[in-house]
């Protein structure tokens, strides 16, 4: 099998790839468009679809062809999923130095977590513009949930939904880069490890990128501090966002704290494991693999106004008291939009 081919984040193909997202996922949909039909040999577009004449001269009936529109979609989602499957087995694909695969996170991953973002958790997504159209930009958000999902949803919030079709490349706890299968999916999805160096190349580069600084604090909370932001650690993100001299959008998740509701952490039990915390919910452990299935709670992601920081001298970034002071306005933004989003829903399920 041949290798994949890396290209540096400056490639013109990598910064091009929204726009083809874009056309494929419209081409993708039930309602097929006249390109897509007439570029498969054969093939007819859906206004020469509804043209079809039987034998006798006679236009066919509407649902003939709608059932003509529909096996033409099918056969060219055949044809187009062949073609993903020939790149993938000759290696004619390409990744990032970081190990990002744009066209497997485009056509597979999000694909998978679509439907629990669409249909499960109802994802809303509000402040979408604040997220520069070019142009890094660091996103900062609340953390919860016992497992992960929250990064998971904010992804593809980014990745669906900005009007610039920008990706979001999520800064990761070193615990994600150790675990089998879950490293390398990670590393494929486009996020990377949650240092300084990192996040300022990604950021240099014109890429948004996403942090969650209470880390395992905010992820593996009881659930009786739900809603309460831990610590923000020591504002490194800060420091990172001035050198780069990017803007920081803050974004407050309310959903993802009811999904598994922490009423217990095993600690023995996570020291012998090696990990941070091993929680115990009102079906988890008991219900076995089914308590490891999350409460379709109703989402709301609402990302704030963005902080500039390109007004900034260089040696800001060195500068302990603006360092606190940027984070705890962030943290403060975040918080504050938090009790809002609180009140204004009606349910924790609807």
């Amino acid at each position: 099998m041949a290798d994949a081919k890396v290209i540096p984040f400056d490639d013109d193909r990598s910064r091009s790839g929204g726009a083809q997202r874009s056309a494929r996922r419209r081409a993708a949909g039930p309602a097929v468009g006249t390109a897509a039909l007439s570029a498969l040999p054969g093939q007819h577009d859906a206004v020469q679809a509804q043209e079809v004449v039987q034998g006798d001269g006679e236009p066919m009936e509407g649902a003939q062809a709608q059932e003509g529109a529909r096996r033409g979609s099918w056969d060219r989602r055949i044809a187009s999923g062949l073609a993903f499957l020939r790149r993938r087995v000759t290696g004619e694909y390409e990744v990032d130095e970081f190990g990002y695969d744009k066209e497997l996170t485009d056509q597979v991953l999000m694909s998978v977590l679509r439907p629990m973002y669409e249909k499960y958790f109802r994802v809303e997504v509000k402040g979408i513009e604040n997220i520069p159209s070019d142009g890094g930009a660091l996103i900062v958000a609340n953390h919860s949930g016992t497992l992960p999902l929250d990064g998971l949803m904010l992804q593809v919030a980014v990745h669906d939904t900005h009007p610039a079709d920008r990706h979001l490349r999520l800064l990761a706890a070193d615990l994600v880069f150790v675990m089998p299968v879950v490293n390398e999916l990670a590393r494929k999805a486009g996020h990377t490890l949650a240092c300084a160096e990192d996040a300022e190349r990604l950021l240099r580069q014109g890429e948004v990128v996403g942090v969650m600084p209470e880390g395992f604090k905010g992820i593996g909370k009881p659930f009786g501090d739900r809603y309460k932001l831990q610590r923000f650690g020591r504002g490194g993100f800060v420091s990172t966002a001035l050198r780069a001299g990017v803007p920081i959008v803050p974004c407050s998740i309310v959903g993802a704290e009811e999904i598994y509701p922490m009423i217990g952490n095993a600690k023995t039990l996570a020291r012998v494991l090696g990990i941070p915390y091993f929680p115990i919910t009102p079906t988890f452990p008991w219900l076995g693999p089914l308590g490891a299935v999350p409460l379709p709670t109703k989402w709301t992601i609402q990302f704030g106004e963005p902080i500039s920081t390109d007004g900034y001298p260089v040696e800001a970034a060195e500068d302990p008291m603006l360092m606190f002071n940027l984070t705890d306005q962030v943290r403060e933004q975040i918080q504050h939009t938090l009790y809002k989003l609180l009140v204004q829903r009606r349910s924790v399920f609807f």
